[in-house]
């Protein structure tokens, strides 16, 4: 059973490059996958409690309007404190 879990099996292996990079591709797209989740969540808690008084069987038009209206511009906010950031961030590897 150890054996299973010994590196060493593993390390003349030619094809230990190529798993190591399919694993982190597929690690980076589950990150991905939980960060979209994660802000999908973040805009549900953020504008229903923005946006819904009570809640009841169907949304009416001005709930349904203020619920799009926060969706936009939380994607908005967000994509410009991240392109603020990869701004930043080249420009300080830049110097």
């Amino acid at each position: 059973m150890s054996d299973l879990f010994d590196n060493s099996s593993f390390t003349d292996n030619d094809n230990t490059k190529g798993m190591d990079s399919e694993l982190a591709e597929l690690l980076m797209v589950e990150k991905q996958k939980a960060q979209f989740n994660a802000q999908i969540h973040e805009f549900n808690d953020f504008c229903w409690d923005k946006c819904v008084d009570k809640p009841g069987s169907k949304l009416d038009g001005r709930t349904e309007t203020c619920i799009h209206n926060c969706v936009d511009r939380f994607i908005d906010v967000s994509l410009f404190v991240t392109n603020r950031f990869a701004q930043l961030l080249q420009n300080s590897v830049g110097k």
